[in-house]
């Protein structure tokens, strides 16, 4: 199954912040036991490259991309640990054009017109919104979807279990992205039956499963 088509399915991708790499792989696996089998390890810890490559040789089952990726030397690092996907705060002509020419998905933060037919002349119909409380939430995305047909949107910030439902209703919403279902202080407490929990609630929030 093609990369973004898994993110959809999911419904949900959790951004994963590690601090310990030991902690990837328990993580990994809580998050297929509540359900979800994609997961975005971010870039915002040293344990972050290590975290990847033993989530990518470890859990076969786990689709893993790398997030917070911010320039390209860390998006070819992440793909040379088995980064799956690229998660971008912003929108770096760089580094998608290295993504889609090395055909790695990609989807690069993008909340203004402008970002976003940078993304569409760049081949993305897929882009991350964030911080999507910040920036006008859903009604924001509805409008920005009318002029550039076939764009979803991959929204973080402010979704959590009790709106999950009514973003992914919504018909230009890929997926959502957040922590919520994995907190750092759980990954790094070991409290995995807990991010297990977590995911299972969100997948019944989103999908009534």
């Amino acid at each position: 199954m093609e990369v973004l088509e898994r993110l959809a399915r999911a419904g949900v991708v959790p951004v994963v912040v590690i601090e310990d790499a030991k902690d990837a792989v328990p993580t990994a696996n809580a998050l297929l036991a509540g359900g979800v089998d994609v997961m975005e390890i971010t870039f915002r810890t040293a344990a972050a490259a290590q975290s990847i490559k033993n989530v990518a040789e470890s859990c076969p089952d786990m689709l893993v991309g790398a997030g917070t990726v911010l320039n390209l030397d860390q998006c070819k690092l992440a793909v040379e640990m088995g980064a799956k996907f690229i998660v971008s705060p912003g929108f770096d002509a760089e580094v998608v054009a290295w993504c889609v020419e090395n055909n790695i998905a990609v989807t690069p933060g993008c909340v203004t017109p402008t970002e976003i037919m940078a993304a569409i002349k760049l081949g993305l119909r897929v882009v991350k919104f964030f911080p999507a409380n910040v920036y006008g939430g859903l009604n924001a995305m509805k409008n920005l979807a009318a002029p550039f047909v076939g764009i979803k949107f991959l929204p973080t910030g402010g979704v959590n279990t009790a709106n999950i439902r009514e973003y992914i209703d919504a018909p230009f919403i890929h997926a959502v992205g957040g922590s919520w279902v994995c907190p750092k202080a759980d990954i790094s407490a070991g409290n995995f039956d807990k991010i297990t929990a977590l995911c299972a609630e969100a997948r019944r929030a989103a999908f009534g499963e």
